[in-house]
């Protein structure tokens, strides 16, 4: 327990050896776990209006003339029930109509021809995918389906939808990485650092019979604690600039959400925190076998 806490006060006396050091630590840590989980939360803020503009993507099958309204309710309870459908609902002709109306209210020749022929448009069933990929196998099943007039559907704006939700991805996920291995580098090197301006003291420590456990220790524990303190800094920092997103850009369009659930900042920003003292461990860990080697 007293060697314990020997570890620890030396650790926090190192920060106040070499406090510009440390400092520098902590803002590289910083800095690189700010720009990682700012981007995890914009990639997660893409995602949930990637997944709210989906609900607006919608698969539109035109029903015949002469279809009943039981004939009509019996397809709608069909197309629910299969595993591509998360929702599917009626628009008559008199609602299709009024659709239009808003549509077209800026086309004077259109509104013409719709008040001549107010029954002009069809009624149709609008489809919702579970998975917006999957709206092709739903398009095909309708097309087969007796009944239907005519299947349309937004397959270029979801296939460009997908794309750009795949690719964000990606790009998110390698910068990162990128800024993952830049903190432990970063790390790395101020561990390095402190470890040359206490070279001889460790050097006593050495010849006085310490272990190598009981003199690299406070430098492991110095690593994790500019990590924590980084990373704490830094999900601090995002989380209030999120906030500070949503109350003053109140006025964006509806489609456009720029809030983001409390259990995802949550359990994202844990992961930060645990991130930060890692990198911490691995950049002093890297450092002191650096130092071992260059001893050797």
């Amino acid at each position: 327990m007293t060697s314990l806490a020997y570890m620890f006060r030396e650790a926090f006396n190192n920060f106040g050896r070499n406090a510009l050091v440390v400092l520098g630590a902590i803002l590289a840590v910083f800095i690189s776990l700010t720009l990682t989980f700012g981007t995890v939360v914009f990639g997660e803020v893409v995602r949930v209006n990637t997944l709210q503009w989906a609900e607006d993507v919608r698969v539109i099958a035109w029903l015949e003339d002469d279809m009943t309204l039981d004939a009509t309710a019996a397809l709608q309870n069909e197309v629910a029930t299969w595993p591509q459908v998360a929702d599917v609902f009626y628009i008559s002709k008199q609602e299709a109509f009024q659709e239009a109306l808003v549509l077209f209210s800026n086309n004077d020749a259109m509104l013409r021809i719709l008040e001549e022929s107010p029954d002009i448009l069809p009624a149709s069933l609008r489809v919702q995918p579970a998975d917006p990929e999957e709206y092709g196998l739903i398009v095909t099943r309708l097309a087969s389906t007796p009944g239907v007039e005519k299947v349309q559907s937004a397959g270029d704006a979801i296939d460009a939808m997908i794309a750009l939700r795949d690719g964000l991805q990606v790009m998110f996920w390698l910068l990162a990485v990128a800024l993952g291995v830049a903190a432990v580098a970063l790390i790395a090197n101020t561990i390095h650092m402190a470890i040359y301006a206490r070279r001889e003291e460790i050097e006593i420590m050495r010849l006085v019979g310490a272990s190598d456990w009981f003199i690299r220790t406070p430098f492991l524990i110095e690593g994790a604690l500019e990590g924590l303190i980084g990373g704490a800094l830094a999900v601090t920092f995002i989380v209030v600039a999120q906030q500070m997103a949503v109350d003053r850009l109140s006025d964006l369009p509806d489609w456009i959400n720029l809030a983001v659930q409390n259990d995802f900042i949550l359990r994202q920003g844990a992961l930060v925190l645990l991130f930060g003292v890692a990198a911490g461990l691995i950049g002093s860990s890297l450092s002191l076998a650096v130092h071992r080697t260059l001893r050797s």
